[in-house]
């Protein structure tokens, strides 16, 4: 029995939803999903027709993407705390674990593992310490960089990401906490808990758009052994203060091999490889 994650499938991509398609049989086993799936209801259902179908258990938390209001896609109604909990409901009505539910224990150990779904979004502090709160935005702009969630990943009823994201980021403090000092947590969230796995080296203003330095110390400060996580489209696998944090994203046409299929981007969490000591270098996953 193991553990598998992935995220950044982008099932608005027709490759990427026809290799989904294509994904064999873990009737034993259980599957992560760190968001990004699409950025449709529909989208969503496709994913978890086949994933739940596939898997004994999915646990799924948002990205960016599947927040997002598309005028042409039909669903403007959802905007916001509003589409974040419809997709919820959509999950729920697959009996896949989110971040509103109770945390999963996985069975296939004698300790007591959880898996964490989190949903934290940014706050756009992920940037220089010169670099004013106020001005962020725009210094990303100087650069030819905005993300597309200033237009289309809305904030209602908040009156900003930035005030979501520490809602958010309260929210989930309080959740964690409670757990049991014995436990052994999974955190799962799109986007990364630390400000050094921004890795976009090409466009590396686009950091804001990518985290929040509130979780920075959350890998030492709770008792956590996996990171898992997405949003970069950069796959590796990093070990800090003894807790490897795993980036395990599809991507675009561009970020995978289509001959190998999704399964190949598959990446074992649990019970995953035996931490290395001393280690400095990062895996890097093509």
């Amino acid at each position: 029995m193991k553990v598998y994650a992935i995220s950044d499938l982008h099932l608005g991509v027709p490759v990427n939803r026809q290799a989904l398609a294509e994904l064999p049989f873990y009737p034993e086993d259980w599957l992560i999903v760190a968001g990004d799936v699409g950025e449709t209801t529909e989208h969503l259902h496709y994913a978890l027709s086949i994933l739940t179908a596939r898997f004994a258990r999915v646990i799924w938390t948002p990205g960016n993407h599947d927040l997002w209001t598309i005028p042409s896609s039909g669903e403007n109604a959802f905007a916001g705390e509003e589409k974040y909990r419809a997709l919820v409901a959509i999950c729920r009505s697959y009996n896949v674990a989110t971040p509103e539910d109770p945390y999963p224990v996985w069975p296939g150990s004698d300790e007591s593992t959880v898996l964490a779904p989190l949903f934290l979004l940014y706050d756009y502090s992920f940037r220089p310490a010169h670099v004013p709160m106020e001005q962020a935005v725009a210094w990303a702009e100087e650069s030819g960089v905005v993300c597309n969630d200033e237009f289309i990943l809305h904030s209602t009823p908040y009156s900003s990401r930035s005030e979501w994201c520490r809602v958010r980021t309260a929210y989930t403090e309080k959740r964690l906490a409670s757990l049991p000092p014995t436990s052994s947590i999974v955190l799962i969230n799109h986007f990364p808990l630390r400000q050094e796995f921004a890795r976009v080296k090409n466009i590396p203003r686009f950091s804001l758009w990518c985290g929040t330095t509130q979780t920075e110390n959350w890998h030492t400060r709770f008792p956590v052994t996996v990171v898992v996580y997405g949003h970069v489209h950069v796959r590796a696998t990093d070990y800090r203060d003894g807790v490897r944090f795993e980036e395990v994203s599809l991507g675009y046409q561009q970020n995978w091999q289509r001959e190998k299929g999704v399964r190949a981007y598959l990446r074992e969490i649990l019970p995953g490889p035996q931490a290395p000591t001393n280690v400095t270098e990062t895996q890097w996953y093509r």
